[in-house]
């Protein structure tokens, strides 16, 4: 489980990718009027005899990193005298400098309305976007990556402190950082080279990473998310999605709404004329960069460009973020990315200790229209660890990369193998693992979830639940797991165990095997919080008497055959007993039935295209796909089978998409449908997810009750959209806040046949559902930037007992 916080931070790092040799010299700096000692905006600082350089920003501040920086800088700006400051190289330095200005004798001007040679320039940009967007045409070329994670804001005082005293050797490797001025200590550094192969239609990307090297990690699932496949993004794109954030692009087609753009410079850039425009967002807390960029007047390519978020964009935890690229011509028409790098500054505030995090990926031996060969065109899936690609030694890297690590970046791997060896480290990486994951590890056994030790409903009084599994120490191949649960009331232990192992891990290849006997609430979402959940007690908004006792049997085999497509063969033998709230009383007459025996085949395809996923040693995360996801089931049952009391076959959909709807934010989308063809007991029957707590939970009808609505065929619609704070962004007050705004609109049709009808008689409050059922809600989300509350009103069916029309719903969400 500690690797899997590993590849969690670092897919979520490389998921969220915005663009596409000795020591560091780093200067951070300032730039004046010389009379009126006001800050200079778009003030051209370069090194000296390169092209390597900046503009200031609107407060006059710039900074600049070069592993191949001159000695001196050059800061030159219209009006003003040009000045030539020297720097050291290959240290951090903090800069100031004045400019003079210059009396320039000019003829008379006449000024004509019309468009400025900037905004002109930006049409042109736009006009030839779909011919120089390397996302429009196939290549094949050699990537290296190099990520790095830093703790920043590191003072003397953290140092000083008891719990580093075993630590000290740390601080020689302690920086400071040219984009923020903070202090950071690296704790994290992994590379990577692959060969990477693109096709634009149909699209189509493989990778094969040949050689990673990771710090403290010497892991194949780390290794994958070390290599380029999951950085897509990149500055021709309308809008760069930054952490579900719609940016909009300083080049997109809409940018002149967005941007106010000023034509700063021109002049050769690997022989061809090339014009510098800077941008900067035409209002406050828009989701736009600032910065500049060089575009060639021939092609109208970009040739370089950096960004930066600009101020008050309504982004939770990330305080700074910086991305350049770097273009090179393969021909008279064409510019693909030879460099681009990323720096994120993630903080909860401003003086916090937080996170750096700095990619870096450079681009080489591209070949344009490139065929794929026959070995990557049949790989099962998008991204290959080749074997021995964790095994180079330091000689293979020094002649691979692309320049040489600094000292204090070659020191890193290293360090942290070193600190990987003090107690005190190990001590502090359970907890947050046990904080994390839910479940604290000793030696070959991790015991929990720890929120479900204790509950209490209304038929088992107060629940105490032991529960583990085996360890990654224990096996990487085959996980156990275990639980057992007593009820002081109905003075019943309840108890369950199962099984779980990897035949092969990429692609994914399992077999699983459970039984348990324990209460249920039949009708909940598969999302929602689970019964044994401390918080699910104390948030009841009815009694919570609605359980049902389920003694089942699981056993499954899942094949995914390539990324994104899967199947899953599942048997399940469950028995269902009835209770004092939810009698099995037959319609015909007769005596109650003691329980319901049910033997089930399902067979679940799983489709989503280029879905991007996390995994550890049996788990896999799926951080989604810009496609949807769709899910459709086929159950069989035969009665007498295996002791089964009915006969039927029952088929279900899900299509699950979620999607940008830039610039007004993000929505989801969700068709859930399901047909029984067959004579079945209502519990057996599609029983509608309703919510019976104050916990808001997206895949339930929220203001439906347990045992309210049933069918054997249904439809449901389900529409989220979160608007980033569109409106109350407008609001001076509201929008320091950044609170964001979120609505909801759920329906559902569907109904039970004569026959189904007739088997069991419904519990009081549960019927059809022929008649639309509807609810909708609005609310506010990043309250804290945690907390979502969302006011709902049920606009159907106000007439069934026990409902609420209208309630406001709560829940906790960790966005950004």
């Amino acid at each position: 489980m500690k690797r899997l916080l590993t590849v969690l931070f670092i897919a979520f790092f490389c998921s969220n990718f915005a663009l596409g040799q000795g020591q560091i010299t780093k200067i951070r700096g300032k730039v004046f009027d010389a009379q009126t000692n006001e800050p200079l905006p778009y003030v051209n600082v370069t090194f000296k005899n390169t092209t390597q350089g900046t503009i200031t920003s609107e407060k006059g501040e710039f900074f600049l990193e070069s592993r191949t920086a001159t000695d001196t800088l050059i800061v030159s700006f219209v009006g003003y005298k040009p000045a030539m400051l020297r720097v050291k190289k290959g240290v951090y330095q903090e800069v100031s400098v004045n400019l003079e200005p210059e009396a320039i004798e000019l003829e008379a001007v006449v000024v004509k309305p019309g468009e400025s040679q900037a905004n002109r320039i930006i049409r042109n940009i736009i006009a030839n976007k779909d011919k120089n967007n390397p996302a429009n045409f196939s290549y094949s070329c050699k990537n290296y990556n190099k990520i790095q994670v830093d703790i920043n804001n590191i003072d003397e005082d953290i140092k000083k402190r008891k719990v580093f005293n075993q630590f000290q050797f740390i601080w020689d490797y302690v920086d400071t950082n040219a984009v923020t001025g903070k202090t950071y200590l690296p704790i994290f550094i992994t590379e990577s080279l692959s060969d990477y192969y693109y096709r634009a239609n149909p699209k189509m990307e493989k990778e094969i990473i040949r050689a990673t090297k990771m710090s403290g990690v010497n892991n194949e699932s780390v290794a994958q998310f070390t290599g380029k496949i999951y950085q897509s993004v990149n500055i021709y794109d309308n809008y760069i999605n930054i952490f579900d954030q719609g940016l909009v692009s300083p080049i997109s087609n809409s940018g002149m709404l967005f941007y106010k753009y000023i034509l700063l410079d021109s002049m050769y850039i690997d022989n061809r004329w090339c014009y510098q425009i800077s941008f900067r967002p035409r209002r406050k807390m828009e989701p736009t960069f600032t910065g500049d960029f060089w575009v060639n007047d021939s092609t109208w390519a970009i040739v370089k460009a950096q960004i930066r978020l600009s101020d008050m964009v309504n982004l939770n935890f990330v305080n700074d973020m910086v991305a350049t690229a770097e273009f090179m011509p393969l021909n008279d028409t064409l510019w693909f990315p030879k460099q681009m790098t990323l720096f994120v500054d993630f903080n909860l505030t401003d003086k916090t200790t937080g996170f750096f995090g700095h990619k870096t990926i450079s681009y080489s031996d591209v070949k344009l229209n490139a065929d794929f060969p026959t070995e990557v065109a049949e790989m099962p899936t998008n991204l290959k660890v080749e074997e021995g690609a964790l095994d180079q030694k330091d000689e293979f890297w020094d002649q691979a990369r692309p320049f040489e690590l600094t000292p204090r970046e070659a020191g890193i791997y290293q360090m942290v193998d070193s600190i990987q060896q003090v107690p005190m480290y190990k001590t502090f990486i359970d907890i947050i693992d046990m904080f994390v994951n839910y479940y604290y590890t000793v030696g070959y056994w991790e015991i929990g979830p720890y929120y479900q030790t204790y509950s209490f409903n209304e038929i088992e009084g107060n629940r105490f639940k032991v529960s583990g599994r085996t360890s990654n120490k224990f096996s990487k191949k085959i996980m156990f797991d275990a639980f057992l649960a007593y009820g002081d009331k109905d003075e019943r232990f309840k108890w369950g165990v199962g099984s779980l192992y990897m035949i092969n891990k990429n692609p994914r290849e399992a077999v699983g095997v459970s039984y348990r006997s324990d209460i249920e609430q039949l009708g909940q979402s598969p999302y929602a919080l689970t019964e044994d959940n401390i918080l699910t007690s104390f948030l009841r908004r009815n009694p919570n008497n609605k359980l049902t006792l389920v003694k089942d049997f699981t056993a499954y085999y899942e094949k995914e055959w390539f990324v994104g497509l899967s199947n899953k063969l599942t048997f399940s033998h469950r028995t269902i007993y009835p209770t004092e709230f939810i009698p099995f009383t037959p319609v015909l007459g007769g005596n109650d039935l003691k329980s319901i025996t049910n033997a089930t085949f399902t067979l679940n395809t799983r489709w989503i295209k280029d879905e991007r996923y996390v995994s550890g040693e049996f788990e896999k995360v799926s951080l989604g796909s810009n496609w949807p996801e769709v899910n459709f089931d086929i159950t069989r049952s035969i009665k007498g089978f295996a002791g089964s009391d009915y006969d039927f076959w029952k088929l279900h959909l899900n299509y699950y998409h979620k999607f940008n709807v830039n610039p007004i934010g993000y929505a989801r989308f969700i068709l859930d449908a399901g047909k029984i063809f067959g004579k079945v007991p209502y519990p057996l029957l599609q029983l509608h997810e309703g919510n019976e707590t104050y916990a808001f939970d997206r895949y339930a009808f929220n203001m439906m009750n347990y045992y309210e609505f049933a069918s054997d065929q249904y439809v449901s619609l389900y529409y989220e959209h979160h608007f980033q704070g569109i409106f109350l962004n407008h609001f001076p007050i509201l929008r320091r806040l950044k609170w964001r705004e979120v609505a909801t609109a759920k329906y559902l049709i569907g109904s039970i046949s004569n026959q189904n009808m007739q088997v069991l008689q419904f519990p009081a409050g549960l019927g059809e559902v022929s008649k639309p059922y509807m609810e909708v809600s609005v609310g506010v989300e990043n309250i804290f930037k945690v907390i979502r509350v969302d006011a709902l009103w049920r606009l159907t069916h106000l007439d069934n007992p026990n409902i609420q029309p209208f309630g406001v719903r709560v829940g906790l969400q960790i966005i950004f």
